[in-house]
Formats: structure tokens, C-alpha cells, sequence
């Protein structure tokens, strides 16, 4: 399954709160937090709502996601809270949608 061997890092941003990314076996940075968290238990709970630690809690199972085109015209995802709030984004673009969605699926989207 693409995203088994991905690597976690929970690091501290310059402004001092903690963030999180995830890196693919090839060094990529294939997702990470949209916003820094004050406490570190914040920012491992939305990583474990994008697939860390195979998401033992369920969190974010009734998120929405968005694809769309981004003004260069290349693909991107964002998922949304119930609330709306954004509580996560696709790290980079993507020339098809259809590597935009297996992006979205490696941080916990299901079709």
C-alpha cells in the first residue's frame, strides 16, 4: 500500500509551535500540518487524522474534501472539519487529478 514506509516528524515551527510532516520513502515531503499547533497532543492528533499510526481513533471520518485547481492550473486537495475548517491541504500540485487523489488517499481520503 503507497505510504506504508512513510516517515512521521513532529517538529517545532519558528514561531515555536509544533507541526507535523510526512516524508516518502524517497525523501518527498507527501504531506503535512496546514497550521502549527501549541501542544504537541494537537498537532499528533491531526497527524493521526491523515493516516499516522493508521488512524486508530477514526478521527476526521466525516471530513469533506475538496479537489480543485490551483491558478496555475494544476491540481490540489484540501480537507475539511465539520466546522469547515481546513485541517489539511495537499503539499504540492499535481499535473493530473488523478495523482492529486492518490495523494489525498495516502493522507486518509476514501473514495
Amino acid at each position: 500500500m503507497a505510504g506504508e514506509d512513510d516517515k512521521w516528524e513532529v517538529y517545532k515551527d519558528k514561531r515555536g509551535e509544533f507541526r507535523w510532516r510526512r516524508r516518502s520513502s524517497n525523501g518527498n515531503i507527501v504531506g503535512a500540518s496546514t497550521e502549527g499547533y501549541v501542544g504537541r497532543p494537537s498537532c499528533n492528533a491531526n497527524a493521526d487524522r491523515h493516516g499516522r499510526n493508521g488512524n486508530p481513533k477514526g478521527l476526521g471520518k466525516d471530513d469533506s474534501w475538496e479537489f480543485y485547481k490551483d491558478k496555475r492550473g494544476e491540481h490540489r486537495w484540501r480537507r475539511r472539519a465539520k466546522n469547515k475548517e481546513i485541517v489539511g491541504a495537499s503539499s504540492e500540485s499535481y499535473k493530473s487529478k488523478k495523482s492529486s487523489v492518490s495523494n489525498a488517499e495516502r493522507n486518509g481520503y476514501v473514495a
